[in-house]
């Protein structure tokens, strides 16, 4: 049950100095992340965490200070903003915002140098897996921009030392208030250009549009000028999510704010909230794909039905029906996620006669559950919990029914109802 759900609110876009501080604001213990990040085998660099104030809020700023020798100028305002005196140029009727992942003199790493430098601290288990599959999601990203295999790429800027402790600090945080769900509100970005060592890149820059096809985040449009979404900001949105929707009623429990370093028109800040439901009912939006056939063999369907089951969708069934002329057909329903749908449409199209296919989406309430592996005096079953308000209802699993009920020789019926009555018993 997820009593303790985690929702950062990117209404002024997300960045990883900005996750880090808005974690700490919200109650991340300050002693274990310096202590995490002081066990990396990195130097170069200073922490300074202080309370600032954005668009009249107190938020917390979380800033990696490095020395001459690391400084990739990600926080300079005056640098980003084209204004440094290394890039301007000649011509231009106006400075350009610079992209803080341009090319600078500090070392390139590829993700298996990051994952020892990870693999090397004093984290939890958690905070390192959390942190590699951040870095994972940004090297698939770059990998696809620039053409390359993974191992391939060279986190030039990623890579540095500042990013790699913003990547860190964010999983060690995370993994410190050890949320029962994340949920991320849709990414606000900007719009316009920056500039890179390549030229000028529109917003979302690459990565960040990248990241946003390979793992299905969402990105809102807004008519602020300049970048809101990190490449970093949006790799730790990507790799914590477990849900981009808020329960229908809840109660705040704590909040954190996390300053950003660039002054854009909005409030700079990422809101943390701790947030406990109050209904346990989940309510989220399903799709149901649905197409008539009448020259489809039943050897086909049958294939094609178990084929979208392996895929991810919620249920597929066929319905007897007859069409025009009164032609025996089938109606091929599937029920599926908004994410899955151009998978499932694909072997639809694949291995049916279907020229087309409806699609309606629809909304949904369901009840919160689990499955329990329950050790009953007649063996181990696997039972699934529901809640509804005060109410916990058990379902035992048909696997595990059949097979008890075989072993023991009794029928079906009676096997599940002593599984589901042990179970209530023990209000497991």
């Amino acid at each position: 049950m997820d009593n303790k759900i985690l929702y950062l609110e990117c209404t002024s876009g997300i960045s990883g100095d900005m996750t880090v501080a808005a974690l700490l604001d919200l109650g991340a213990d300050r002693h274990v992340l310096l202590s995490a990040l002081e066990s990396l085998p990195l130097d170069g660099y200073r922490i300074e965490i202080k309370d600032v104030f954005k668009s009249g809020i107190r938020a917390c700023d979380f800033h990696v200070i490095l020395d001459a020798a690391h400084e990739n100028h990600d926080h300079d305002m005056e640098y980003l903003r084209g204004t440094h005196p290394s890039h301007t140029h000649e011509g231009d009727s106006a400075p350009v915002p610079e992209h803080s992942h341009s090319a600078h003199h500090h070392d390139a790493r590829n993700l298996n140098d990051i994952i020892g430098i990870i693999r090397a601290g004093k984290l939890t288990e958690s905070a390192k897996a959390l942190a590699i599959r951040i870095f994972e999601i940004l090297a698939k990203a770059e990998a696809s921009v620039h053409g390359r295999e993974i191992q391939e790429v060279h986190f030039h800027e990623v890579g540095a030392v500042d990013s790699i402790i913003d990547i860190a600090a964010a999983a060690v945080c995370l993994d410190n208030l050890a949320p029962d769900k994340v949920i991320v509100s849709p990414l606000t970005e900007g719009n316009g250009l920056v500039r890179c060592q390549h030229g000028l890149i529109p917003i979302p820059v690459p990565a960040v549009a990248a990241i946003a096809v390979n793992e299905k985040i969402v990105l809102k449009s807004s008519d602020i000028e300049g970048e809101l979404v990190t490449p970093t900001g949006a790799a730790i949105a990507a790799a914590i999510s477990s849900g981009d929707t808020l329960p229908g009623e809840f109660r705040i429990q704590k909040m954190g704010f996390g300053a950003g370093k660039r002054d854009y028109a909005s409030s700079g800040i990422l809101r943390a909230m701790l947030i406990e439901p109050l209904s346990h009912d989940v309510h989220d939006t399903i799709l149901t794909l649905e197409t008539n056939i009448d020259d489809c063999s039943g050897e086909a369907l049958s294939y094609t039905l178990q084929q979208l089951m392996d895929a991810g969708a919620l249920d597929a069934f066929c319905i007897p029906i007859y069409m025009k002329k009164n032609r025996p057909a089938y109606l091929l329903k599937v029920i599926c996620s908004p994410a899955d749908r151009e998978k499932l449409e694909s072997i639809i199209f694949r291995n049916t006669t279907t020229i087309g296919i409806r699609v309606q989406e629809l909304a949904r309430t369901k009840l919160e559950r689990k499955i329990l592996a329950v050790e009953t005096p007649w063996g181990m079953a696997d039972v699934k919990c529901c809640t509804h308000g005060n109410q916990t209802y058990y379902y035992p699993e048909s696997d595990s029914v059949c097979k008890l009920a075989s072993s023991l020789g009794i029928g079906f019926p009676e096997m599940y109802n002593m599984i589901q009555a042990y179970a209530r018993s023990r209000n497991i």
